[in-house]
């Protein structure tokens, strides 16, 4: 039994996607962002970065929802090719999403959304490159179903954590219709549907 640490943001869905697909038991603790409570001292005490998600599998504890995502495929098998070219593709979208697609959404929504003051430069910089890198992952999706190749990897369940917040980052995928595509297969799986339902448990009722 795991146990997961998470609220309902684009990294935290990522966890309960996989632990979903890999039919893998897991206790879900909900940590209210909102409230700041990621800043409380037994949170920070199991994440010194003050971040969700949190995954504690006996002794480790393991932060960062890729190495979340590896971790868990690793130890049960699945979700990643064992070795070839597939192989290397998901790890060459885990790092894109890492480095390019998940800060560019991240800051995108910041400053358009959650800034002390106007930023134009930061507001054009960053808004420009999320939709930049739509652009390139609809690219890697016009040529195959999956963004690794044929076959559906835990670097699918990456990019789909931040494209299910799109709107937070004022994105939209109008013109990405590979990656709108691919977002409605994804969304339709039945494993994104549960760890999207229970994820949303952890919102309270306005």
């Amino acid at each position: 039994m795991f146990d997961v640490y998470a609220f309902a943001t684009p990294n935290s869905i990522k966890v309960l996607i996989a632990l979903e697909e890999l039919g893998l038991d897991y206790k879900l603790h909900g940590i209210n962002v909102r409230k700041g409570e990621q800043k409380a001292p037994d949170f920070v005490a199991l994440n010194p970065n003050a971040k969700v998600p949190v995954l504690v599998d006996g002794d480790l504890v393991l932060t960062e929802s890729a190495a979340i995502l590896v971790y868990l495929v690793e130890k049960a098998g699945g979700l990643l090719p064992a070795s070839g070219e597939e192989r290397a593709r998901a790890f060459e979208q885990l790092f894109f999403h890492a480095s390019g697609l998940s800060p560019a959404f991240g800051q995108s929504g910041f400053f358009q959304r959650s800034a002390a003051e106007p930023q134009p430069i930061a507001i054009e910089r960053f808004s420009n490159e999320a939709k930049r890198t739509v652009g390139i992952l609809d690219g890697v999706l016009a040529r195959r179903p999956f963004v690794a190749g044929d076959a559906f990897t835990i670097a699918d369940i990456a990019h789909f954590g931040w494209l299910w917040r799109r709107e937070f980052a004022l994105v939209d995928l109008d013109n990405a219709p590979n990656v709108s595509r691919w977002y409605d297969d994804m969304a339709a799986r039945p494993a994104v549907q549960r760890a999207i339902a229970r994820i949303n448990t952890l919102v309270p009722a306005a």
